[in-house]
This record gives structure tokens, sequence and C-alpha cells, in this order.
């Protein structure tokens, strides 16, 4: 806890960073101290402080200044008792990651800055900081783009250092975890709105990550929808399907050993059924779907779909 306004130079040390770089934050980019007293230089509030620390920590994670410098500003830094709410700004700065470039790095290829920085924080699992790279980029990208641009890319990166490796299934699954905390926190449609799309998986399908972009990209388009989630079995969904009588309904199969398309044609040939029945996630393929199910492409194409469908 901070009780006093500190120097440039007491917030350098915590920082771990050089003077001259908080006068360039401060220069360029509007991060600089804000308590002035009468023939005295400027001093760091806590508030400042922490803006700081977010600062730090996503240009330590590869983030551009710029980029991280605008996302330090927008964010409220609430203080209770003089102390950061948020506990993970409090702890020490990140240290510079390695760039060994050998067995820890993960590809992302061409993919920028910001999916290298999530890549890096990925590998450290250090949750914070992919939770601050993560929030910064939907803010500022929106949920597709950050899906299409930093999230899959570092995703698909893990998937090939495990094929190669063996290793970092729990590099998977915290990444996983923190995407999940992030998607669902995109503001969903008012109370009120009746949810005319249901997301599942297949019958034995595990993977609810996609399913979860899509429910986060269609809030953001302010469609709502309800998520059913991981191993639904062909009952329970035509059961859910006669109850609430969606609009449309989306399947996801990753691996062709969820894609029975039994589960597709139940849909489609049922009392009730739905305007749009899709498919999506690459355990489908167009020969073995049924009549009148539509195989959806990338996220933008479903978000198009699924929202023309929910109007219908």
């Amino acid at each position: 806890m901070m009780d006093d306004a500190l120097t440039a130079g007491a917030v350098a040390r915590r920082l771990g960073v050089a003077v001259t770089t908080l006068r360039t934050w401060h220069q360029r980019y509007g991060l600089g101290p804000s308590r002035h007293t009468p023939g005295q230089h400027r001093r760091y509030t806590a508030e400042d402080m922490d803006r700081l620390q977010v600062m730090r920590r996503l240009t330590a994670q590869g983030v551009p200044p710029a980029e991280a410098a605008a996302w330090a500003k927008r964010m409220p830094v609430p203080i209770e008792n003089g102390a950061p709410a948020d506990p993970a700004w409090t702890t020490a700065p990140p240290t510079e990651p390695s760039r060994d470039g050998g067995g820890h790095a993960i590809g992302v290829g061409r993919s920028g800055a910001t999916a290298r920085g999530l890549a890096r924080a990925a590998i450290r699992l250090d949750a914070p900081a992919q939770r601050d790279i993560l929030e910064m980029t939907i803010a500022r990208r929106g949920v597709i783009r950050a899906w299409d641009e930093v999230i899959m890319p570092v995703l698909f990166g893990i998937g090939e250092r495990y094929a190669a490796t063996l290793k970092y299934i729990e590099v998977e699954h915290l990444l996983s975890r923190v995407v999940t905390e992030c998607l669902s926190a995109v503001p969903r449609p008012p109370v009120g709105a009746n949810p005319r799309i249901l997301l599942t998986a297949a019958d034995e399908e595990q993977h609810t990550l996609p399913l979860e972009a899509l429910a986060a990209a269609l809030a953001e388009a302010g469609v709502p929808s309800r998520m059913l989630g991981a191993r639904v079995p062909p009952e329970a969904l035509a059961g859910a399907v006669e109850r609430i009588g969606p609009a449309a309904v989306v399947i996801w199969s990753q691996t062709p050993a969820t894609s029975d398309p039994a589960q597709l044609s139940r849909l489609v040939t049922g009392p009730n059924r739905p305007y749009l029945v899709a498919a999506a996630g690459p355990g489908w393929t167009n020969q073995t779907l049924p009549d009148d199910v539509l195989l959806l492409g990338g996220l933008t194409e479903a978000v198009e779909v699924v929202t023309a469908a929910a109007t219908e």
C-alpha cells in the first residue's frame, strides 16, 4: 500500500523501468504524475501507479505501447482504503519474457504483437497477463477480430507444440479458462430479450470454446442466445427444442467421432423444426449433412447467418 505520492525515481524502481521510460510514457501517452504541490516536482499518486502497472504489464507481453497506454488510461482504477481493487495489479511487475526462440516458444505466425504477447503469457501460465491482453483486445477490436486474430492463432500454436512435444496441456487448459471468462464478460442483451438462438455441442463433444465465442459475438451484435454446453444427448436437445421453440439451433462438433448426422436429422424432421438448423466445427462435412442443414464457416459467417435467422 502506498501512503504518500512517489517521485519518478521511486516509481521507476518499483516498476523496474528507467526514469526516461516514465518520461516517454508521460510525454507521448499522457501517463504522467497527477499530484502537484507548488514549488515541487509533480508526484505519482496511487492511481497513477496502478495505471502504470497496467502499462508495464501489457508492454512486457508485447502489446504496442500506444495500444497499452490507451487501455491503461481508459480502465477505471477504483481505490479502496488507498489500495487498488484488483490485487493482480499490486503484485511485482513481471520480468521481461525471454526470447530464447527454443523449446518453450509458441509460434503464432504473422498474427502480430498482441498474439505474441498472449502466447508468452500463456507459456508462463500468467493468467492475469492473459486476462489483461484479452480484455483489452475484445474491447478495442470486438469479439470476432479478437477470436480470429489473437485467440485462435495462439490456441493453434499451442496445439502444434503439443503435437511436437506432448507437452503444454496445462497451458491450453489455463488459456481456455481465461478465454471463457473474458468472453463471458461481454455484456449480454437486456434480460427481457427472449433468446431465439440455441447453441449446443454435439453428443459426447466436450469442446465448447467456439460456441462461447459465437455467444459473445452474437451478444455484441445485440442477439441473445442460450447455450447448453458440452456433451448434449440428442434426446435432451430435442426436449429443449420442444420446450423453447428456437428459431435457430447450432450444433458444434470438433471431430468426426462426435459428428453423427442423426443428431441433425432428428431436428429437421421433428414436429418442432427450427427455422435454421446449422452444423459448425471441423467434425462436420457437407457430404454427411442431412438435407436442409447448413454448414457454417468462420465466426463472421456464423454471426451473420444466425442473426438473420433470429429476425425471422
